[in-house]
């Protein structure tokens, strides 16, 4: 279904690797995420069920190349699943509070398996089916976009990047998420993206990087039926300005959409 990017055909850029794990079903919302082309670096994406009511994602940055940092983008994930099934899974639990804890956790480990500073952004988010809230907390990442009727609203870092310190601490505030909003998670790869027109001239900053501004707009502009369409519109969007038929970083992009 989804084609390779040659720089001649525009419209055959497509994600080539759709979430490899099987996100969960949602009550009233869906999520999903692709990368584009092949990876490279140590983007990495999950989402699973916790308790009754309770979903969990994130999108990971390990900072290498993925011949190199294989063994930690591994041993983050096993975390995450592990640390935040069992902070998360009370009913009664406060939410905000696992946050922080499965981010102390993550940071921990990420710096025990690299064998001292390794550097990881991260977005993490729980969302409450019933409720339509979202917890989350961004440990230096790309900020998350939040489309609803007000506009497009950026959820900036809450904290440092996961593996620099390890005593580093983070907040993880609440938002809700209305009926027919979508949050757009993007790596940094997306937002690094340099022009294919700017290439050979040397550009630097917003005009020669496809940028959060013009992220912000496109989100702001589209009108994907699916979260699964929208992050394939993104990264569509992405690998039409770079024009390059390979990318030096992982290109990702992680969308949730509340439906009803």
């Amino acid at each position: 279904m989804c084609a390779l990017f040659h720089p001649e055909v525009p419209q055959a850029v497509e994600p080539t690797e759709p979430a490899q794990n099987k996100f969960p079903k949602i009550a009233g919302a869906e999520i999903a995420a692709s990368i584009f082309q092949n990876r490279v670096g140590g983007d990495f994406y999950d989402s699973f069920s916790v308790g009754q009511e309770r979903i969990l994602f994130g999108l990971l940055d390990v900072a290498g190349r993925a011949e190199t940092n294989r063994t930690i983008l591994d041993a983050a994930q096993k975390l995450f699943r592990t640390v935040g099934s069992q902070l998360f899974a009370p009913f009664d639990m406060n939410e905000s509070d696992a946050m922080v804890q499965l981010c102390i956790q993550l940071n921990i480990g990420i710096m025990e398996k690299a064998a001292g500073v390794h550097p990881c952004p991260a977005f993490i988010g729980c969302y409450h089916e019933r409720l339509g809230t979202l917890c989350y907390t961004n440990a230096g990442h790309t900020a998350g976009l939040l489309r609803d009727s007000t506009g497009v609203t950026e959820l900036s870092s809450t904290g440092l990047p996961l593996g620099l310190f390890s005593h580093a601490t983070c907040e993880a505030p609440t938002v809700g998420i209305e009926k027919g909003a979508a949050l757009l998670l993007v790596s940094r790869g997306v937002v690094d993206g340099i022009s294919k027109d700017s290439k050979d001239r040397d550009t630097e900053g917003e005009d020669g990087e496809f940028g959060l501004e013009r992220t912000k707009n496109f989100l702001r502009s589209d009108h994907s039926p699916s979260a699964q369409s929208l992050c394939a519109s993104v990264l569509h969007q992405v690998g039409q300005f770079i024009g390059e038929p390979l990318v030096p970083d992982d290109m990702t992009a992680l969308a949730l959409i509340r439906t009803a």
